[in-house]
């Protein structure tokens, strides 16, 4: 462990501590911003500084049944030297980076603490210093692990971050926004001293060796993270507080268990003696939320409805008890017999049907994934470039052409409930699926069209997000987007018993597993690696070996879900859906963009009508110009182009191949000339009008007839251009 003449503490009244994490160094600083809060955070990296404040509310609200943490992470553009756009000139709602990286710190932290904790406690993460070269998320984290450390707020121990990414065969840890872009990989580790407790991850198709040596890699400068922090906490740490804590009553839990557990031990018993048999549960599938769940909400109500009345102020403790007597038979079913609470072993994977070309009419793709209780259904639309999503953040202004979003409207567990925009859950769903999609989407060079995705779920009972990759994927390819593989996604489970060591990994976990197990790990990819992963941990971190085995497992998981895809539609389709607006973009020198647009946009005007065209756009890129034509019809389209290409060639820019849509101006006996650009005319022969033998050309062309031809010999002597039929 380094000593504390190593980190650099400084001895006045701010505290300073550096250290060194791949080569580059963290500052923690504290005594000097924001002193009436439990404890407060500089965290410094290159250019850039995060504030992170903790404070703990002196008193427990009572209306509370569960551990009140609130992670908010403040953006304000003068971090960048930006003033903010619109007519307020001020921040409004939290952008999505700054929601998601609340979530990336809520989740490790929040096992942390004592589930039985009252108090709210609440870090907030003040984005004062961005240099647009180095990520803040990986501050924010440090730094809300580091104000905890040090303040009187109980959380049993520190945790660490680490972004790893991949450039070749190198492993570079906390890489910078240019060494990300050229990464295969990019994933956020966040543990303990001795376990993992979170990953994030996007990649480009990465093996699971991959994904473990680099979790591997992190841990090591993850302890270092929780070394300094120990260290700063010997030096400056405050006592820490009891808080308020929920008390369970005894007697409610012992009645509890007089009145339930032997009925929820029948439903259980009842499961595993089906499935020990092999006999399918048929009602599982006809009941709402499946039958243990359904059974379990009887029971529930039943106890509840008697015990109130012998305890009216022990409501929590009633529901506590109640959860508390269910997770542990279900865990103990599932860890002795291997059985789950809807009979499935702890590898199977729910029954799973896909659909996809609902609304072929109207909209441009879909897919219907429903696996078990869990339903997504993914709608695509395809626009034109310029309804890219633009992004003034803190930090860099970008277009962004591919979006995937997520809603999750109460009806889906067969509840109420109000339409208020997507929650911090939707957001990092969405999120989570897009990372997962966005490695396999088309470039715009090869795909020149917007996209977005947006997953319904229907019904929800478990891993919702890797439904809606697959929903995503099978609207994909039902558009005809040429996307480089399909893309599945499974989420895992974990059950481990803390004195034995014993655990299981559960495949493909439903509502009931999620919420009484240890582990909700999704993992999403192709047949060839993974593209994106999040581990979330409700104990206090994991091993290695169980993240392994769990990485591996999925991997068999994964593929079995994609053969089922690949049923429904085996390919993405070769034709784009006749619904679907067709585009195309070229390139043109910079210079000739005038000469398109013509004086007062008279070239440009006629053409869009002539063709009948949604749109013409005309922009710069990389220093080119850049011509995008929209429109219904694939050959207006066509046309179009030929024409604005035609607009910029002169005779010694013509090619023998080359096409145009020309305009007969004159017919002879020989045959038809033909205008091809302003000022230039070639020679259709007579023989070359069609590909039988005629005798009058005006038999089969019209004066102002608009034809496709290709030059088949040009004399650049005489300047004359034979033509032919394209």
């Amino acid at each position: 462990m380094e000593n504390i003449s190593d980190l650099n503490i400084e001895n006045s009244k701010e505290k300073s501590v550096k250290i060194d994490i791949g080569g580059k160094t963290i500052k923690f600083s504290t005594g000097k911003l924001a002193k009436q809060t439990n404890s407060s955070v500089l965290v410094e990296y290159g250019n850039s500084g995060v504030l992170v404040t903790a404070v703990m509310s002196e008193d427990a609200e009572k209306s509370y049944d569960f551990f009140p943490l609130v992670v908010d992470v403040e953006e304000r553009m003068y971090a960048a030297g930006k003033i903010p756009g619109g007519f307020f000139k001020r921040e409004g709602k939290a952008s999505d980076k700054a929601i998601l990286t609340s979530r990336l710190t809520d989740r490790p932290l929040r096992p942390l603490f004592d589930k039985n904790l009252r108090n709210e406690v609440q870090i907030v993460a003040t984005i004062l210093s961005v240099d647009q070269i180095n990520p803040y998320d990986i501050l924010v984290m440090n730094g809300a692990s580091m104000a905890l450390t040090i303040s009187d707020i109980p959380l049993d121990e520190p945790i660490g971050a680490v972004r790893i990414g991949k450039i070749k065969e190198k492993y570079i840890i906390n890489p910078d926004y240019e060494e990300i872009e050229k990464s295969s990989i990019d994933i956020i580790i966040a543990g303990t001293e001795s376990a993992i407790l979170m990953v994030e991850a996007g990649c480009s198709e990465a093996s699971e060796e991959t994904i473990m040596e680099a979790i591997e890699i992190a841990h090591n400068e993850i302890r270092k993270l929780i070394n300094a922090q120990k260290d700063f906490k010997q030096l400056i740490g405050k006592k820490i507080q009891e808080g308020c804590r929920f008390e369970l009553n005894c007697d409610v839990k012992n009645r509890v268990n007089e009145l339930a557990r032997s009925r929820m031990q029948e439903i259980l018993n009842y499961i595993a003696q089906k499935a020990k048999s092999g006999e399918m549960i048929d009602i599982l599938e006809e009941t709402k939320k499946g039958y243990f769940q359904d059974e379990l909400k009887i029971i529930n109500e039943d106890v509840k409805t008697k015990l109130i009345e012998e305890f009216p102020d022990e409501s929590e403790s009633i529901s506590y008890s109640l959860k508390d007597l269910e997770r542990t038979l279900v865990r103990k079913m599932i860890l002795e017999d291997g059985i789950r609470p809807d009979g499935r072993k702890p590898d199977e994977i729910r029954k799973i049907t896909c659909e996809v070309g609902l609304f072929p009419a109207t909209t441009h793709g879909t897919g219907l994934f429903t696996r078990g209780k869990t339903q997504a259904l993914t709608i695509l639309a395809l626009g034109s470039m310029k309804e890219s999503q633009k992004i003034d953040s803190i930090d860099s202004e970008e277009f962004k052409r591919f979006m995937h979003h997520y809603n999750f409207p109460a009806f889906s567990t067969g509840e109420t409930g109000a339409f208020r925009g997507p929650r911090r859950r939707e957001i990092g769903h969405g999120a989570l699926a897009e990372r997962a999609l966005k490695p396999m989407i088309p470039d715009k060079e090869t795909f020149p069209y917007s996209i977005r995705l947006v997953s319904e779920i229907l019904e929800s009972n478990g891993s919702t997000s890797m439904a809606s990759v697959c929903g995503s994927t099978l609207a994909l390819m039902d558009a005809g987007v040429p996307i480089l593989n399909p893309v599945s996604g499974i989420a895992m489970g974990l059950i481990k018993d803390e004195a034995s060591e014993n655990f299981v990994v559960l495949s493909d976990i439903q509502g009931v597993e999620d919420f009484y197990g240890d582990m909700d790990f999704k993992i999403a990819g192709t047949k060839n690696g993974i593209t994106a992963l999040q581990m979330d941990i409700k104990i206090k971190g994991i091993s290695v070996d169980i993240i392994k085995k769990a990485i591996y497992k999925a991997q068999a998981g994964r593929i079995f879900i994609l053969n089922k895809m690949l049923e429904a539609i085996p390919k993405y389709r070769e034709k784009l859906s006749e619904s679907a607006p067709k585009i195309t973009t070229f390139r043109v020198p910079k210079e000739k963009i005038g000469e398109i647009i013509g004086p007062g946009g008279k070239n440009i005007k006629a053409i869009k009508e002539e063709f009948d065209l949604e749109a013409i756009e005309l922009y710069d890129e990389d220093n080119e110009g850049v011509v995008e034509i929209v429109s219904p019809d694939e050959n207006n389209v066509f046309l179009a182009r030929k024409k604005i290409e035609a607009l910029l060639k002169g005779i010694d820019d013509i090619n023998v191949g080359d096409e145009f849509l020309g305009t007969v101006v004159g017919i002879t006996k020989f045959g038809a000339f033909i205008n091809i650009i302003p000022g230039i005319d070639g020679l259709l022969h007579i023989s070359k009008v069609t590909d039988k033998r005629i005798d009058k050309v005006e038999d089969f062309l019209k004066l102002n007839e608009k034809i496709l031809v290709k030059v088949s010999s040009i004399d650049k002597k005489e300047r004359k251009i034979s033509l032919e039929r394209a």
